[in-house]
């Protein structure tokens, strides 16, 4: 198992990535390589002062950085002595079987949608995110950004998706579906929740249990809430907003912590051939640590053939 890791991606980019991946070294079992994409200058000290087990990782030498503002396409095009650029031309080579970047997400999505392809049937890859729940588990949330506008058959098909995730990932036997809406009662929403609903509720793959609400997203309703991407976002950055107001507020509390976005790190694009995931600029040695271990589970556990498998039922 080879999992690469852009270094030079993020505000806080190498030093922290370097933290992340002796925390992850140092505390998670594992038989993984690290492939360490970034400016070897920068790098040899960093690494040399972590003293890192030297045959548990290399290092890829980049020349260029993709900045966080950059036109993703263009600065991919012009770049692709990049990180990142690098990154996604050893994974579709098969020199890695995961990639990790803290980095310019626009870059990102375009790098992962134009190198590694959707998997065959899936109209629309997604973005997911954990939600903490009232009991102390996480369920999940999608879309939550890339698909501002949806189709019945693209909410059906993030369903689907989150619903492989949750038993193979987060460990949820039997995920129950909920689809976000203003009501509980079938025929509530608008157009697209209202299309939604029967594609949900007679698909065999899913554990349908209807409609949510709002009130609901925090709870054990549902282990797995769809939506469109655009709903799916401003929950998002209200959950952030709650934790920001939290540390503001030096509120010190066990469930508040978890609106952390380090506890879990980054996102995988699900969907994809190989996976890829994105973590937040201000990632700190904790994301990346636990980004590096999401990509091992995510290998381990062989999601994406499952993925593939039920895309061809």
């Amino acid at each position: 198992m080879r999992i690469g890791l852009d270094m030079m991606g993020g505000d806080f980019a190498p030093l922290e990535a370097v933290k992340g991946v002796k925390l992850y070294l140092d505390t998670v079992a594992t038989d993984a390589h690290l492939v360490l994409i970034g400016d070897e200058t920068a790098l040899k000290p960093l690494l040399s002062d972590a003293q890192l087990d030297q045959s548990k990782y290399s290092v890829v030498h980049s020349s260029q950085v993709i900045g966080m503002n950059e036109h993703p396409t263009k600065a991919l095009k012009e770049k692709p002595q990049s990180s990142i650029g690098i990154g996604f031309h050893l994974l579709q080579n098969g020199k890695i079987d995961a990639f990790i970047s803290a980095g310019n997400t626009g870059a990102m999505m375009v790098g992962t949608f134009y190198s590694i392809k959707a998997i065959d049937g899936i109209q629309r890859p997604t973005i997911s995110t954990p939600v903490p729940r009232e009991n102390g588990s996480f369920g999940l949330l999608l879309d939550v950004g890339i698909n501002a506008d949806c189709k019945p058959e693209n909410l059906l098909q993030f369903a689907i998706l989150g619903s492989l995730y949750s038993q193979h990932i987060l460990k949820i036997n039997n995920p129950k579906v909920g689809l976000l809406n203003i009501g509980e009662e079938e025929g509530k929403g608008n157009l697209l929740a209202q299309a939604t609903y029967p594609l949900l509720k007679d698909n065999p793959l899913l554990n349908f249990i209807g409609n949510v609400e709002g009130r609901d997203v925090l709870t054990d309703k549902a282990d797995v809430i769809v939506c469109e991407g655009f709903t799916g976002n401003v929950v998002l950055k209200m959950a952030e907003s709650i934790h920001e107001i939290a540390v503001r507020r030096n509120i010190k509390d066990d469930y508040m912590n978890k609106f952390d976005f380090e506890s879990y790190g980054g996102t995988p694009v699900l969907g994809v051939s190989q996976p890829v995931i994105i973590g937040h600029g201000i990632s700190k040695g904790l994301a990346f640590k636990n980004m590096i271990a999401l990509a091992q589970q995510m290998i381990e556990s062989k999601l994406l053939d499952k993925v593939r498998e039920s895309f061809v039922k």
